[in-house]
């Protein structure tokens, strides 16, 4: 039972990280990673990736139709929480103010917190009401 358990485990693992990568976005699987990245100039929205069922039913698709957007980030990135650790920890530093949730979405201007949408904004809601919560940031704040 347990080597079932970890083999279907793996395969939940693997689908979440491929639907968020093929919808545009990098993995970032270690500190260094997520430093060099959000250390960049300019913005970067960030995905907290997870394996519930709110990141597949609602986080992901939306995060896949930002991605898709008109004003976009100069970056889109993931983590992914449970599994990336020591990077999932890592990007939660430049989150000041927020508590860790996930799945969650982040956006930063040059390496700095401009707003969170929190696990209690997406859990619950439709993916277009996420994806237009996610429209309406990148319309204020990425040209």
């Amino acid at each position: 039972m347990g080597m079932d358990f970890n083999i279907f485990m793996n395969d939940i693992v693997n689908t979440a990280r491929r639907e968020i990568t093929e919808a545009g976005y990098k993995e970032l699987k270690t500190p260094e990673e997520v430093d060099e990245a959000l250390q960049k100039p300019g913005t970067a929205f960030v995905m907290i990736n997870s394996v519930c069922g709110c990141a597949g039913g609602v986080a992901r698709p939306a995060a896949a139709y930002a991605a898709n957007c008109y004003h976009k980030p100069d970056q889109f990135v993931t983590v992914f929480a449970g599994q990336d650790k020591e990077a999932t920890e890592r990007a939660r530093e430049y989150f000041t103010g927020y508590p860790p949730s996930s799945p969650s979405f982040a956006l930063l201007k040059d390496g700095k917190i401009i707003k969170m949408i929190e696990r209690h904004e997406i859990e619950g809601y439709e993916p277009m009401e996420v994806a237009n919560k996610i429209e309406k940031l990148f319309d204020e704040h990425c040209s």
